[in-house]
């Protein structure tokens, strides 16, 4: 199996480590030719505008969309945003996931947090919770057609939908320990 990350701007080389942990085939990905041969692709954490105008000065929008409609491509904070239909802002987006994303939703730096969430599709994801890292993260505040929830914060916010092979998180499962995400990740790549 062979995983990209992005890397054009972002914590793109933690998720690539990670990969390496898990003794996966990882490539960074900075232009159309890196997708060939891909199973799937991280989109990392960062600043989702800057990632949306790299990606189109790159001329990597179109080669991303064709991508993401059959193979498995996974969003994390930022590429949450990225992967979204509807960031309600003028920005640069796949278009892939038809959910709805408010940047910045729980306010800024400094109103970053940690949280353990119970995650029943993980085999011991109730005896063990993951342990969620929040920074300037998104909240995912609509999930429409095709997509479906995954996860919710106790208060009923949503921070992690699903889509056929495509994956949206606000948090950064990347600064963790925990690899139970890039795992459930890989699954999909595989499917």
């Amino acid at each position: 199996m062979d995983i990209g990350v992005l890397a054009l701007q972002g914590d793109f080389s933690e998720h690539f480590q990670v990969l390496q942990t898990l003794s996966v085939s990882a490539r960074l990905v900075r232009l159309p030719g890196d997708l060939s041969g891909l199973d799937g692709l991280i989109i990392p954490g960062g600043e989702s505008t800057t990632i949306g105008k790299l990606a189109a000065a790159y001329d990597l929008i179109e080669p991303l969309r064709q991508f993401g409609r059959e193979h498995a491509i996974w969003g994390t904070c930022a590429g949450a945003i990225f992967l979204s239909k509807d960031a309600r802002r003028d920005q640069p987006l796949l278009e892939l996931m038809d959910i709805r994303v408010e940047r910045n939703a729980f306010g800024r730096q400094v109103d970053s947090f940690e949280i353990n969430l119970d995650v029943p599709f993980f085999k011991d994801g109730i005896e063990h919770p993951y342990h969620a890292i929040f920074i300037r993260a998104p909240i995912i505040s609509a999930v429409d057609r095709d997509a479906r929830t995954l996860l919710t914060l106790p208060d009923g916010r949503i921070v992690a939908a699903q889509q056929g092979k495509l994956l949206a998180t606000s948090f950064h499962p990347e600064l963790t320990p925990d690899t139970r995400f890039h795992a459930y990740f890989l699954d999909l790549a595989r499917s």
